[in-house]
């Protein structure tokens, strides 16, 4: 049984030398949009847009559990575009089985986020209870929220991004929200028992079915640059989704980041949550993914060490088991009926695995570093990041200044080498001063 401590018989120990570590930028194309409500009101304007909105409409305003930042202004900006319009919206979270699969649960996620009422200027509508639409062809029923059901209408806005778990023309975005994330759990687990191989296909053929149906208006499309800020918003009309979403996939992928290595040998992540990525820590960044998926990404990482969970994902540690060792620290903020609601749903059980605990910070990166093979501790390349969405600064060791010194173009030295700090308790001291992802 696990208590407060773990005491484990190393042979040697952990008094390994840890290489002396350089705080280093990543260089990225980083164009952004210079106001998140002007934007909106420019896309407004669009005739296509403006026409689908009827004065005394209800419009329900799907928003999902990724915390995308500027999220609070943008679903803010649409809500006053649609009243202006005479619409009556009203926000519901569209996000599968996320936020441990309740109505509070998942109120409380976009409570987070700083879509609240008081904030946005309309109710926020919290329920699990969903309607079966319409079934496709092989029978499979396909289900909506009841509350967005009865609705006049239906609109989302979302980020367009690479999906952490398969490749195809729409990944993650408006297509996998109207299926998946306003399905709720019974929605997203009918899908997924298909399996998420099958969601390139399928997923589009799900959102037609639910287009005719139901009368969706439009997706208003997020795409972030390397500096998780907002590079793109575009809203996109219902009968342009299907034919739009690749090339906006396509931006998010030129736009996106990644650590600019192709080996290492151990990756610490400060942070892992939902509103980081859909798998915790994203596998776009890390070169990892699920046991049974086929990723062959870059950067290869021999060991993965993560020291803590974000307050916003709420004890929800999906992806954890695409980790080697973590702190007690993460254990004891771990979530299991949260985690596993979120996995079952998925069938990616292993992403709720428990790797090695150790008792601190300062244990996890040692044993990391001990347990790669044929390199010696003080020489092992490491690399630091606060998550998965802020790879632009990194505290990388010493190692590897060789290679970012002939890479110029790609790095910017911003240090001298310094030894890995912690306290007397073994906590690391933090990397950088945190940033928010959820508001501006």
């Amino acid at each position: 049984m696990i208590g407060d401590r773990i005491d484990v018989n190393i042979a040697g120990g952990l008094d390994v030398s840890l290489p002396r570590m350089v705080h280093v930028r990543q260089k990225f194309e980083l164009s952004k949009i210079s106001s998140v409500s002007e934007t909106v009101a420019q896309e407004f304007k669009k005739p296509e847009i403006q026409s689908k909105i009827t004065p005394g409409m209800t419009v329900a305003l799907g928003v999902g559990s990724r915390g995308v930042n500027n999220i609070a202004a943008c679903v803010k900006a649409v809500v006053d575009e649609i009243k202006s319009l005479g619409g009556k919206p009203f926000v519901f979270p569209a996000m599968g089985s996320h936020g441990g699969a309740t109505a509070e649960g998942q109120r409380e996620v976009l409570d987070g986020y700083g879509v609240m009422e008081s904030f946005i200027g309309c109710p926020v509508k919290s329920s699990m209870e969903v309607v079966e639409i319409g079934t496709a062809d092989d029978g499979m029923p396909i289900y909506m929220d009841k509350l967005a059901s009865e609705a006049d209408a239906v609109a989302l806005v979302c980020r367009v991004k690479p999906h952490t778990n398969f490749r195809a023309p729409i990944e993650s975005g408006i297509v996998k929200m109207l299926t998946i994330g306003m399905g709720k759990i019974i929605g997203a687990s009918t899908l997924h028992t298909y399996g998420m191989d099958m969601f390139g296909v399928l997923l589009p053929q799900a959102a037609k079915i639910i287009m005719e149906k139901k009368n969706f208006l439009f997706g208003v499309a997020m795409v972030e640059n390397a500096a998780d800020e907002t590079a793109l918003i575009e809203i996109v009309p219902s009968e342009e989704v299907l034919e739009r979403e690749p090339f906006l996939l396509a931006q998010a992928k030129t736009l996106m980041p990644k650590l600019q290595f192709e080996e290492i040998d151990v990756l610490v992540v400060e942070k892992i949550g939902k509103n980081i990525s859909g798998s915790g820590m994203d596998p776009n960044i890390t070169g990892r993914n699920c046991r049974d998926v086929d990723w062959e990404m870059s950067p290869h990482v021999k060991k993965i060490a993560v020291l803590g969970l974000t307050p916003e994902t709420h004890g929800n540690a999906t992806g954890l088991g695409a980790a080697d060792v973590i702190t007690m620290d993460v254990y004891r903020e771990l979530d299991i009926a949260k985690t596993y609601a979120n996995v079952i749903t998925s069938m990616y059980l292993d992403g709720a695995a428990i790797p090695i605990i150790m008792n601190t910070d300062q244990a996890a990166i040692q044993l990391a570093v001990k347990t790669v093979v044929r390199v010696k501790p003080v020489d092992t390349k490491i690399v630091r990041i606060s998550t998965t969405l802020e790879v632009m600064d990194l505290h990388v060791s010493e190692n590897l200044l060789p290679y970012i010194k002939s890479n110029l173009d790609k790095f910017e030295i911003l240090s001298e080498p310094e030894v890995m700090k912690f306290d007397a308790n073994g906590k690391i001291y933090p990397m950088l001063a945190a940033r928010s992802h959820v508001h501006a």
